[in-house]
């Protein structure tokens, strides 16, 4: 699977960053406004340009100090000019994790002197950077973007993000930068020549991440704080298991998006998606004493989305008063709240005791073995076939779906291939039958598996 870049939006304010991440990402997200400042906090969404996926970061702008009568002054929104600092600082964490920038310019107002420091910002950053001169729909394209070549950032594309107006060009950049950061994660890909476990630990504020990465590493290596938030960037620490190299990924807590605040926060949230794509294994850290929440399921669902596998672990389980009925009850309450994750193992855990710590890379290296078996060929088909007439699918208006050959064709995570005379013929719930049938003998333990349906004539209805 090619990497996800994630494209940053970065310029000063007003010039049109989130009226084009609207246009990307196909919905109005971010609120657009004449005034400048209204981006404050960052925005996120995904977007499909030549069949390449991209991840993209809507910033606000970043603001740059102007004395009065210079051409760059201009009204900020109510109460904006508090949140200066806060935004630039956000707007520059963007820069710092993106793989391709893009800088938006006023092709109206020309250079400011806004616009050449972010540029001299940009420059040092050493990452492909693409200038778009936006709102050209009001002037003579024919020179409009000449002049950001000053700017000394490379091509320089005249858009227009109200109306479309030279975007797929602008794209097309994008995809060719991205071919070039394939190569590069393909070398360092080959330079790591060891496959090794990398291990995200995920959860709501507090529920005791860092605790148990403490725990895990057997030293004080991460900041351990009672209060929510102290984990805003994502750590990795490297350790040695029974003689295999192992990563974990610390990350800061996911808050529901209502509660998210304005500011370094919500761009942690991020980081962590960010950390997650990067894992094999997720831990998804549940708070034994305060039960499991809405915000619990709601990170397991992103788990499930970015098809990771995960260990659901119970933490401050010593603090759960208990009797002989308390795992079972609590196991149950797991299984009914992440029907979703029903392949998930749980392991019951105390980072501030130590109980039962070693259950956790145990059943983590079981899950990551997993995520790269293969299933034979022929078992598989065998498999299919048993399935198959034990129950045959129903008939969907003249025709019934038959299943003409199977095969694995990736691990990590597993891929199922089925040869099939109508894609279109698959009902969900046979599908969700295919895949117990499929667990049934393989469980795959802690990992999703994916189903994919081909016709005869090469069509693909995944």
């Amino acid at each position: 699977m090619a990497y996800k870049p994630l494209v940053a939006l970065v310029g000063r304010p007003n010039v049109g960053k989130s009226t084009l991440f609207n246009r990307l990402v196909g919905e109005r997200l971010a609120v657009t406004d004449e005034i400048p400042g209204t981006t404050r906090d960052r925005l996120t969404g995904e977007f499909e340009w030549h069949g390449r996926l991209f991840n993209v970061v809507d910033t606000g702008g970043i603001e740059v100090y102007q004395p009065k009568g210079t051409r760059d002054e201009s009204p900020l929104s109510e109460g904006s000019a508090e949140f200066i600092p806060l935004i630039k600082e956000q707007a520059l964490m963007a820069i710092g994790d993106a793989d391709i920038i893009i800088m938006l310019v006023d092709a109206i107002h020309g250079i400011t002197a806004a616009d050449e420091e972010v540029a001299e910002i940009l420059r040092r950053t050493k990452k492909p950077v693409i200038v778009a001169a936006n709102k050209t729909d009001h002037i003579n394209r024919a020179n409009e973007a000449v002049e950001f070549y000053a700017l000394g950032l490379g091509e320089v594309f005249a858009i227009s993000s109200i109306h479309g107006e030279g975007v797929g060009d602008m794209l097309d950049a994008v995809v060719e930068a991205a071919g070039e950061l394939d190569e590069i994660e393909r070398l360092n890909a080959d330079e790591e020549a060891e496959k090794h476990m990398k291990i995200a630990i995920v959860g709501r504020p507090n529920v005791g991440k860092s605790s148990l990465l403490n725990r895990l590493i057997g030293e004080e290596r991460v900041i351990v704080s009672p209060i929510a938030g102290t984990t805003r960037d994502a750590i990795d620490t490297d350790i040695t298991y029974f003689g295999e190299r192992v990563t974990l990924i610390d990350t800061a807590g996911m808050r529901r998006r209502g509660k998210i605040e304005p500011g370094v926060e919500k761009f942690s949230v991020l980081r962590a998606m960010k950390a997650m794509e990067r894992a094999d294994v997720v831990l998804l850290v549940i708070d034994g004493e305060q039960g499991i929440t809405e915000q619990d399921q709601h990170i397991g669902g992103y788990v499930q989305e970015a098809f990771k596998s995960v260990v659901i672990v119970v933490n401050k389980w010593d603090a759960v008063e208990k009797d002989n009925n308390t795992v079972v009850a609590f196991e149950k309450q797991i299984r009914e709240r992440f029907d979703f994750l029903s392949y998930a193992p749980i392991v019951f855990v105390s980072a501030l005791t130590g109980q039962r710590i070693h259950t956790i890379l145990e059943t983590a290296q079981r899950v990551w073995e997993a995520r790269h078996f293969r299933i034979p060929t022929a078992s598989l088909n065998e498999l299919v076939r048993d399935a198959y007439r034990q129950h045959t699918p129903p008939i969907r208006g003249t025709k019934r779906l038959k299943i003409l050959y199977a095969s694995q064709v990736r691990i990590d995570p597993p891929l199922i291939l089925f040869h099939v005379n109508e894609p279109r013929l698959v009902h969900f719930t046979y599908r969700r039958y295919l895949e117990n049938q499929i667990r049934a003998q393989y469980p795959f333990m802690g990992t999703p598996i994916r189903l994919s349906f081909r016709a005869r004539d090469g069509m693909k209805d995944d």
